[in-house]
């Protein structure tokens, strides 16, 4: 690779090293292991998001922790609850093959 221009089969590579199989027939890559790739990460988000792969839906954080009370809304604040969360991970369509 030079410069930083990264190819479609160079990412599908990495996309297929950094993924794994879930039981679903789909698979799944975890956002750390895409950030870790430095300067290929906004690359390989893009297309993650061309190939039909979506972020993972985060659960209700207020409902299971039972965040109710002035901690319990502090603690979601200072944990970055209130605002928009990124994915921890992107899951692919059952039909993809990488």
């Amino acid at each position: 690779m030079t410069g930083t221009q990264t190819s479609d089969e160079e990412i599908r590579a990495v996309v297929a090293r950094l993924s794994r199989p879930e039981g679903s027939g789909r698979r799944t890559i975890e956002h750390a292991a895409i950030m870790a790739e430095g300067g290929r990460s906004a690359a390989i988000l893009e297309w993650l998001a061309d190939a039909a792969w979506v972020p993972e839906k985060l659960p209700d954080t207020t409902a299971q922790r039972g965040s109710s009370g002035l901690h319990g809304m502090r603690r979601e604040t200072v944990r970055g609850g209130a605002g928009p969360a990124t994915p921890r991970r992107y899951v692919s369509q059952p039909r993809d093959d990488t």
